[in-house]
C-alpha cells in the first residue's frame, strides 16, 4: 500500500482546486477504498481531548498557513 500522505484523500475541509480535481479523477470504488484506508489508518483511532471547535480552528490555521 502506498503512503497515504502522498495520495488524494477525503477531506473534512474544502479542498484546493488541485485536490478536488485529483479526487474527481478517481472512480467511485477508488474513492471508497481511500475512505476505508484513511479510516483504518492507525492515526484515525487516536483519542484526543480536543473539541470539534479546536480541530476546526487548527485546520483553518493550517489552511491559512498553506495559502500564505
Amino acid at each position: 500500500m502506498s503512503d497515504i500522505a502522498t495520495r488524494s484523500l477525503p477531506s473534512a475541509l474544502p479542498p484546493t482546486e488541485a485536490e478536488l480535481a485529483a479526487w474527481q479523477t478517481l472512480s467511485r470504488d477508488e474513492q471508497l477504498a481511500r475512505y476505508q484506508e484513511a479510516l483504518e489508518h492507525p492515526s484515525a483511532i487516536r483519542v484526543s481531548t480536543a473539541t470539534m471547535a479546536d480541530v476546526l480552528i487548527a485546520a483553518k490555521l493550517r489552511i491559512a498557513a498553506r495559502r500564505g
